[in-house]
């Protein structure tokens, strides 16, 4: 099975300083373990995890399997029998980059086609009502004036689909998600190059859902963001496995994070 670096190269370049239930956790160790013992990559895929804008639900170093399955196309049959869960918000994706599809991200699902976002100083209001987002976390104190109050007048460089959003999708001073795609935002709030910056996901760009943390190792993002595996990164893992895998976060399954307004 061939592992991806998720988001290789999510650099925080483009910032400053900067519903139905879920499955119980019998089904989602039953789909768990059938994955893990017949799972190819048309069924799951293994990712790793190289920087911290998901950060602390996921942190450099996790490597995850993706079940490719959950938001597929249901079949007339199939529906009845595969592990079909509908794509809602507070839920955890991985993504091909908009704005390079040979990229892959992992983001949070902070808004469906139709819905309106707002940050005012640093609170996301979704519909005109205010989030209550456990999962999402602030690491500084300092107040961006795009990045904690959008959408608003940029102060650093967008993407080009960043910048159509500004401008054919806010109305009213909220961006509206268009039918097809979804506005995605990492935990890592003040550190994480999202939809505030590269625009929507497209629905057809949408990977899978991360399943499980099946390893958690501490290293630097440095190595894990580089497509080969060199020598120091073998080198430490010969001498640092035992000490540097966090065995608490290995084989913890990946929850959604249901924001509430």
């Amino acid at each position: 099975m061939e592992e991806t670096n998720v988001a290789a190269t999510e650099q925080n370049s483009f910032v400053d300083e900067k519903a139905e239930p879920p499955r119980n956790t019998i089904a989602e160790w039953t789909v768990t373990i059938l994955l893990l013992l017949f799972g190819t990559t048309t069924l799951v895929q293994a990712f790793v995890i190289p920087t911290g804008s998901m950060e602390d639900t996921l942190l450099i170093g996790d490597h995850l399997l993706v079940d490719k399955l959950a938001y597929a196309p249901e079949g007339a049959v199939s529906k009845y029998f595969m592990p079909y869960t509908p794509l809602k918000t507070g839920d955890v994706i991985v993504f091909r980059y908009p704005v390079d599809i040979r990229l892959t991200f992992v983001k949070r699902v902070i808004g469906a086609p139709g819905d309106r976002i707002r940050i005012e100083n640093k609170q996301v209001f979704r519909n005109s009502k205010k989030l209550d987002e456990p999962c999402k976390f602030h690491k500084s104190d300092f107040m961006d004036s795009y990045r904690d109050n959008f959408p608003s007048e940029p102060n650093t460089r967008l993407a080009e689909p960043a910048q159509e959003m500004l401008t054919k999708n806010v109305v009213n001073g909220e961006v509206v998600v268009p039918p097809g795609y979804y506005f995605a935002m990492g935990d890592n709030r003040d550190y994480s190059l999202d939809s505030r910056y590269w625009g929507f996901v497209p629905r057809e760009n949408i990977i899978g859902k991360p399943l499980i943390i099946y390893w958690s190792y501490d290293a630097p993002t440095e190595r894990l963001s580089n497509p080969t595996i060199g020598w120091d990164h073998i080198m430490d893992l010969a001498q640092n496995f035992f000490t540097k895998t966090r065995w608490k976060r290995s084989l913890n399954l990946i929850h959604g994070c249901p924001s509430k307004d």
